[in-house]
C-alpha cells in the first residue's frame, strides 16, 4: 500500500505557513474490532472550537480509509471527503465527533498505521501514520488524553497508558498524558513476556515488559538490564522519573526504523532489542543499550515535552540524541564514544551536508517529512545541544533543562522556546547560536598562527560553502576548545574554549616560554571542518603525547588520510613514519583496547574520495580501494612478529559478557585477526571459527575469512547454523556482499535478491543487501555501473510496497557529483529511471528530484 502518485510535483510545506489547529481536542475514545483485511475502527472525539482561530475550517487528515459513518452530537452527517482527509460543517459550540473507518492492516506493505508483521498487529504513527488509521487532526501540535478498547482474538492486546480492563478477546487501556497522535500505538498478537519491575526514585513501582514471539523469550534479558539503567540514569542526571504504572515494549520483525517511542509502549525493530551472546556481536549490544535508552529519553524530551510542527523535529530527536550519548559515554568509554559519534557523523551527515540533500537542523520546507529523519536532524542536532552545553556550562546546562521541564510539560514546542530557557537561566543573548538550527551546511574554520617574544597567535577563520537555497551563510558561535602542548609533550595551557563569532578573529595565549604545539578542537567541540596547514611530523607527535584522547585519535585518523592520499594521488609507499606510530601505538597495554582498535581502524574509502574531492581531485574507487588493500597488506607485514603475541594478549578467556572492557578487547583482536589472516591465510581465523562461543568472535573469524576469499566452507557452515534466525541472517546476507572484491558485488547482491530468504517486504533484510552494496565503495562505484543499475532496480520495485525506506536508500546517490563524468552520467541515468517510474511515491520522488538539483 502506497501513497498515490504525484501527477506533478507534490506540495510543498512551509514552516512561515504555520498556524494552530481551530479546535481543542479535549478527549480521544477509539475502538478497533480487529481483523486482518477489515479492521473497525471507531472513534469519538470531543472537539471544542478555538475563539478567533486563525482556519476555523474543520479538517481531519484521513488516508486509505473507507468511512461508514459519521455522527456530530449523535446527528449522522455527511463529510466533504477530499484529498488528504474530510471537511465538515460544525457547531459554534463544543460536540463530539464519531465517525467508523475500515482499513485493511494486512495489504498494508508500508508498515506506516496500523499493518501487519508475520500475523502480529502494530502501529507506526510518527510521523503522519495515524491518518492511516482513522480521520483525525493528525499534527503534532493537538494533544489529548487517550482511552482505547481492543477487540481480537489475539493473545495480548497492548496500547498506550495503563491498563483498566481485559476479558476474553478484549483489553482497555488509557493514557492520562496528554499527547500528539503520533505517539498512539497498538499491538495484538500471540506473545510472551520477559517481566521485571523498576521502583522510582519516590517509591512507585512499575511493572516492566518485553514482549516477543514465543521462542525469543531468552534475548531480553540484556534489554531489560538497559531499560533498568536508562530509567535510574534518567532520575540521577536529569531528575526525570517514569509517570506511568507500567511500561511495555514490543519486538517486531517489519519495522521502518530502529523503534519508537510511544508513549508506555515503545515498539521496536527486532534487530534493536533482542540480544543473546550466541547471536549478536559487541556492537548489536551497545547499539541496542543505546537505542533502549534514546526510547525512553523521549518519555520526556519528546513525549510529555513534543514539537509544535514537524519543523521542530530536531527538538526532541537532537535532544535525545544527546541525552543518550551522555549515557553511552557514562556506562562505556566517554572518549571512545565521543570518537565513534564523529566517525558517524563524518560518514553520515557531513555528505548530507555539503550536497544535495543539505537542510537545516531546522528545515523551511519539506514536501514529506520523512524524509527529513536524517543525520542532520539526529546527530548534527545533537552536536548543536552538545555546543550549547558547552558554552553555557555545565551548572547552566542543568538550571536551563530544568526550567524547560518546568515550563513546558505538557506542551508542544519550538526551537525558540527552547532557546528562550537558556537566554533566561543564563542571561546570554542567543540570537547568533540560533543560526546553527536555520543554516545548512558544514563549516570550514581555517587555522593559521604566529608565535613571538611567549606570545601565541592562533587566528581563525570561518565560511560555510553555499547550499541549495542557502548561499550566503553569516558567521555562527563556535566553540573551539584548544590546548597546547610543549615541544617535549607536557600541557602547557590546559583546555580552554574559544567562542569564534566573527568572521575572523584572533586569540593570544601569552607567557609561553617556547612556541607550542596547539591541540584545536579538542573533544570535537564544534561540527566544523578544520584546515591547518600542519605535517606529519606534528601529527605523529600528536598521536603519541596529546592529552585529549580525541585529538589523538585524530592525529593518527589524518595521518591515515594522508598517507592514503599520497598513495592514490602519487602512488606513493606507505608512510613509515605512521607505520611506526601504529606499531608503538597497538603495543601499548596501558591504553585503551577499544581506542586502539578505533586507531587501528583506517578511515572509510568514501572518505578518502571526499578528501581527495574536497582538495580538487576526482576520485577513483578502484585506486582508493587498492590504496587500502595495500596499506593494511604492509602494516600486516610491518607487525608480523607482534601479531600472534598481541592475538593471545586481547583473547578474552572466560565467559562472554558484554561489557565495555571486554568489547574493546574484543574489538581489537578482531582488527588483529584481520591484519594476522593476511599473513597465514587464515589458519587463525578458521581456528577462532570453529572454538567462538559468541557471535562477535564467530563472525570477525567469517569476515577475516572471507575479505581474504577462504571462507566459503564457514561461510556455509554459518548459514546452515543460523538459517532459521532472522537477524543473524541479516548479518550473513550483509557480509557476502560487503565483503566482496569491487569487480563481484553487484553480481553478489544481484544472486542474493534471488535468495530463497531475501525478502524485500522486510525492511532489515532489503537493507542488507542493498545498504551493504552502497557501503562497499568501490563494488558500488565499478566503473560498470553495475551497482547503480541493481540499487535502482531495486528501489523502484520497493517504492510499490515501501515509499519510506526506498526514499531512504536513495541517499546512496547524494555524492554522485564528486565521481568523474563518466559514472555521473550513469548515475544521472538511474535517477532519471526512478524519476519516471509511473506511480512514484511523493517520498521518492522528493529525494531523487534533490538529488539531481543539487
Amino acid at each position: 500500500m502506497k501513497d498515490a502518485a504525484p501527477t506533478t510535483a507534490p506540495e510543498t510545506f512551509y514552516l512561515k505557513d504555520y498556524k494552530p489547529f481551530g479546535f481543542e481536542v479535549e478527549a480521544v475514545e477509539l475502538t478497533f474490532k480487529l481483523a486482518p483485511n477489515s479492521t473497525r475502527v471507531l472513534s469519538k472525539i470531543r472537539f471544542a472550537p478555538k475563539e478567533n482561530a486563525a482556519d476555523p475550517r474543520f479538517f481531519l487528515h484521513g488516508e486509505a480509509l473507507k468511512l461508514i459513518s459519521a455522527k456530530i452530537d449523535g446527528a449522522p452527517v455527511t463529510p466533504e471527503l477530499i484529498a488528504g482527509g474530510l471537511i465538515c460543517d460544525t457547531p459554534d459550540t463544543p460536540f463530539t465527533w464519531e465517525a467508523e473507518v475500515e482499513i485493511d492492516p494486512a495489504a498494508n506493505t508500508a508498515l506506516e498505521g496500523l499493518y501487519m508483521s508475520s500475523g502480529m498487529y502494530c502501529t507506526q504513527c510518527e510521523a503522519e501514520g495515524f491518518r492511516k488509521i482513522t480521520y483525525y487532526p493528525d499534527r503534532p501540535d493537538v494533544m489529548s488524553t487517550f482511552s482505547v478498547r481492543i477487540e481480537g482474538n489475539e493473545k495480548v492486546l497492548l496500547s498506550n497508558g495503563n491498563p483498566t480492563g481485559s476479558g476474553d478477546g478484549w483489553a482497555e487501556w488509557h493514557d492520562p498524558w496528554p499527547k500528539p497522535a503520533y505517539l498512539f500505538a497498538l499491538v495484538a498478537g500471540d506473545l510472551v513476556n520477559h517481566p521485571d519491575s523498576f521502583t522510582t526514585r519516590s517509591g512507585k513501582d512499575v511493572e516492566l515488559n518485553i514482549w516477543v514471539r514465543p521462542g525469543d523469550e531468552g534475548k531480553c534479558a540484556f534489554g531489560m538490564e538497559a531499560l533498568k539503567k536508562s530509567m535510574k540514569w534518567d532520575e540521577d542526571v536529569y531528575g526525570r522519573e517514569y509517570d506511568l504504572d507500567i511500561f511495555n515494549i514490543v519486538a517486531v520483525d517489519d519495522f521502518n526504523m530502529g523503534a519508537m517511542e510511544n508513549k508506555g509502549l515503545n515498539i521496536f525493530n527486532s534487530s534493536c532489542v533482542l540480544a543473546s551472546p550466541e547471536t549478536s556481536t559487541d556492537a548489536n549490544f551497545e547499539r541496542i543499550e543505546a537505542i533502549i535508552a534514546h526510547e525512553y529519553f523521549h518519555n520526556w524530551t519528546g513525549n510529555r515535552i513534543t514539537c509544535r510542527d514537524w519543523f521542530q523535529l530536531c527538538l526532541k530527536e537532537g535532544l535525545t540524541v544527546f541525552r543518550d550519548a551522555q549515557f553511552t559515554a557514562d556506562m562505556r568509554s566517554e572518549p571512545v564514544k565521543r570518537i565513534e559519534d564523529v566517525i558517524a557523523l563524518r560518514a553520515r551527515q557531513f555528505p548530507e551536508d555539503n550536497g544535495p540533500l543539505a537542510h537545516p537542523p531546522r528545515p523551511e520546507q519539506f514536501q514529506e517529512i520523512n524524509n527529513f529523519y536524517t543525520a542532520t536532524v539526529y546527530e548534527k542536532g545533537a552536536e548543536v545541544i552538545g555546543m550549547l552545553k558547552r558554552l553555557v556550562g555545565d551548572e547552566n546546562y542543568a538550571a536551563a533543562l530544568d526550567l524547560y521541564f518546568d515550563r513546558h510539560d505538557g506542551q508542544a514546542c519550538t526551537i525558540e522556546d527552547w532557546l528562550k530557557v537558556f537566554e533566561d537561566a543564563t542571561g546570554r543573548d542567543l540570537s547568533q547560536f540560533k543560526l546553527w538550527y536555520s543554516q545548512a551546511g558544514t563549516p570550514q574554520v581555517q587555522v593559521s598562527e604566529d608565535y613571538a617574544d611567549g606570545h601565541y597567535t592562533l587566528t581563525f577563520e570561518q565560511s560555510t560553502p553555499p547550499t541549495p537555497g542557502q548561499p550566503d551563510k553569516a558567521p555562527r558561535v563556535i566553540p573551539i576548545a584548544v590546548g597546547l602542548l610543549s615541544p617535549n609533550g607536557g600541557e602547557v595551557r590546559a583546555t580552554e574554549v574559544l567562542e569564534l563569532t566573527e568572521a575572523k578573529q584572533s586569540f593570544t595565549f601569552d607567557g609561553l616560554a617556547t612556541k607550542p604545539v596547539p591541540s584545536i578542537l579538542r573533544e570535537f567541540s564544534a561540527p566544523v571542518i578544520l584546515e591547518r596547514e600542519t605535517t606529519n611530523a606534528e601529527r605523529a607527535f600528536l598521536l603519541a603525547h596529546d592529552t585529549d584522547p580525541f585529538n589523538r585519535w585524530e592525529a593518527g585518523n589524518a595521518l591515515a588520510t594522508e598517507t592514503r592520499v599520497s598513495m592514490v594521488t602519487e602512488g606513493a609507499a606507505p608512510d613509515g613514519a605512521y607505520l611506526d606510530a601504529l606499531e608503538k601505538l597497538v603495543r601499548d597495554d596501558t591504553l585503551d583496547p577499544a581506542f586502539r582498535a578505533l586507531v587501528l581502524s583506517p578511515p572509510s574509502q568514501s572518505e578518502i574520495a571526499q578528501s581527495l574531492h574536497n582538495r580538487g581531485v576526482t576520485p577513483d574507487p578502484q585506486k582508493i580501494y587498492d590504496a587500502a588493500e595495500t596499506f593494511a597488506q604492509t602494516l600486516a607485514q610491518q607487525l608480523e612478529t607482534s601479531l600472534p603475541r598481541l592475538y593471545a594478549a586481547t583473547t578474552v578467556d572466560g565467559p562472554y559478557q558484554p561489557d565495555a572492557h571486554g568489547a574493546g578487547l574484543r574489538a581489537l583482536n578482531g582488527r588483529i585477526l584481520s591484519l594476522l589472516t593476511r599473513l597465514d591465510g587464515g589458519e587463525q581465523a578458521a581456528r577462532q571459527y570453529q572454538a567462538a562461543d559468541n557471535m562477535t568472535q564467530q563472525y570477525a573469524a567469517l569476515a577475516s575469512l572471507m575479505k581474504a576469499e577462504n571462507g566459503e566452507s564457514q561461510s556455509q557452515a554459518f548459514f546452515d547454523q543460523w538459517q532459521s534466525d532472522r537477524l543473524v541472517m541479516d548479518k550473513w546476507f550483509a557480509l557476502q556482499v560487503a565483503c566482496a572484491a569491487p569487480d563481484a558485488a553487484a553480481g553478489v547482491a544481484s544472486d542474493l535478491t534471488g535468495h530463497a530468504l531475501f525478502d524485500m517486504k522486510n525492511p532489515n533484510r532489503f537493507r542488507a543487501v542493498m545498504g551493504a552494496l552502497a557501503g562497499n565503495h568501490a563494488g558500488f562505484h565499478h566503473v560498470s555501473g553495475a551497482g547503480y543499475q541493481l540499487l535502482a532496480k531495486n528501489l523502484i520495485a520497493l517504492d510499490s510496497l515501501n515509499p519510506q525506506t526506498t526514499a531512504r536508500m536513495c541517499a546512496a546517490f547524494q555524492t554522485w557529483k564528486r565521481y568523474d563524468s563518466a559514472r555521473q552520467a550513469l548515475i544521472r541515468v538511474e535517477l532519471e529511471r526512478i524519476l519516471a517510474t509511473e506511480g512514484l511515491s511523493r517520498d521518492t520522488h522528493e529525494m531523487v528530484s534533490r538529488i539531481l538539483q543539487g
